[in-house]
């Protein structure tokens, strides 16, 4: 049994995290990158792709493929009913109330475009928006634009050295004057897990809509957007171990029926002639042209992948990742980390003095490792922290203790040669 097996042991006998067997459900793990054994710890930007994620999406096209909803003919029919068996799947994951509160978009990026740019007719000078500082920039640049279309405020929560929201900013902040908080669930630079269900009823009490960026929070945990009790929630296919190219915007059904279209084109129509358009039901009337079908059926497959799963020892395993990287930091002379937060997914940030976090990247694609660099979209933060960028290492599941021994090893190595 692996490391990360042993790790993720459950305290009920015989439950195992078969992470061996897990491995083998992702055939680019197999891969050799540059001669080394692939070491995939980049999952905050995009996870990687279970054999039934594929599979799935290839039987679609060679069995099923048409467009849905408008064709006479079998072809349309099965089309259809794997879409919207799609939509069904995604509206139980997440809990929603109803389909109609499943609208598909292109990622949690077009999903925050469609709220931002549909509650602007909401806002007017003299409301605010309150984000925080840890947003990626999906969740910063529409509420500019927004503001600069209506005249609003933005709003920045602070964050604290420990990289948490800081409440005593948002309850400062937080006001009648307030109509919209949109903030992330999960952080994709700290990893930390904030307490959005508290500041979303505090949010309610003042009359505010509540929108969340998921994006890094439905790989890793359960989410219920009814017992958050948020107006929004987004989230992207591609984090979770689904295609890139589609994503989901819940929206509580009060709220969304009356959000203006984003595009406008076929599907989303009721009727249209020169003088005047009516809108499709929800939620096709956020759905203009033809959509990501087969993305959608990707989707369905990684979700029933992921509830294959025991969630528990996934958290479990995913948990002890995270810990270990927490106790070989000091094995990095020079290293830090970004965020100590005690509520964290298993991401991390990092500097190591005398070495450019681009560097750190590039040398350690030569060993095989991935990890991601830059500002990661989100330079508010990193200026928030004094720092134009850092490495960040992201752990899924499927990655073991071994790999982040790996990692840190490699690490070391780089600050003895080039840091000393």
């Amino acid at each position: 049994m692996t490391d990360a097996a042993q790790a993720a042991r459950a305290t009920a006998p015989g439950r195992v995290l078969d992470i061996d067997r897990i491995r083998a459900d992702f055939p680019i793990l197999a891969e050799k990158i540059n001669g080394k054994p692939l070491v995939y710890l980049d999952n905050a930007a995009s996870a990687q792709k279970p054999i039934a994620v594929l599979d799935a999406m290839d039987h679609y096209y060679r069995t099923s493929h048409s467009n849905v909803h408008r064709g006479a003919h079998t072809l349309g029919d099965r089309a259809t009913t794997a879409y919207e068996g799609a939509r069904e799947t995604v509206r139980a994951f997440i809990n929603a109330g109803s389909t109609r509160e499943i609208v598909w978009t292109r990622g949690t990026t077009e999903a925050l475009n469609i709220v931002a740019s549909g509650l602007a007719k909401e806002l007017k000078s003299g409301d605010e928006i309150l984000v925080s500082h840890m947003e990626h920039h999906a969740n910063i640049v529409p509420w500019q634009m927004v503001c600069e279309r209506t005249g609003a405020k933005l709003r920045v929560i602070d964050v604290n050295d420990r990289g948490e929201l800081d409440q005593d900013s948002f309850e400062q902040q937080l006001n009648d004057r307030t109509r919209v908080l949109s903030v992330a669930h999960v952080s994709n630079v700290l990893g930390t897990i904030n307490p959005v269900r508290d500041m979303i009823a505090k949010a309610r009490a003042h009359g505010a809509i509540t929108v969340l960026d998921g994006a890094q929070a439905v790989p890793h945990m359960k989410v219920d957007v009814r017992e958050l009790d948020c107006d929004f929630y987004a989230f992207s296919s591609h984090k979770l171990l689904g295609p890139t190219g589609i994503g989901v915007l819940y929206g509580r059904e009060a709220v969304l029926k009356d959000l203006p279209p984003y595009q406008g084109g076929g599907e989303m129509i009721e009727r249209v002639t020169f003088e005047k358009t009516t809108w499709a039901d929800l939620p096709h009337k956020f759905e203009a042209g033809t959509p990501a079908i087969a993305e959608a059926v990707g989707l369905k497959a990684a979700i029933e992948y992921m509830e294959g799963l025991d969630r528990e020892l996934i958290e479990a395993a995913e948990k002890a990742l995270l810990e270990r990287a927490r106790e070989l930091v000091h094995t990095v002379p020079g290293m830090t980390i970004m965020g100590t937060a005690a509520h964290k997914v298993p991401v991390f940030s990092f500097q190591i003095a005398g070495l450019h976090s681009s560097d750190i990247g590039t040398l350690l694609d030569q060993q095989g490792i991935a990890i991601r660099t830059g500002n990661h979209c989100a330079m508010p933060l990193m200026a928030r922290f004094g720092e134009s960028g850092s490495a960040r290492a992201s752990f899924a599941f499927y990655n073991t203790l071994d790999e982040v021994d790996q990692l840190f090893s490699a690490l070391a190595k780089l600050q003895r040669l080039f840091a000393g």
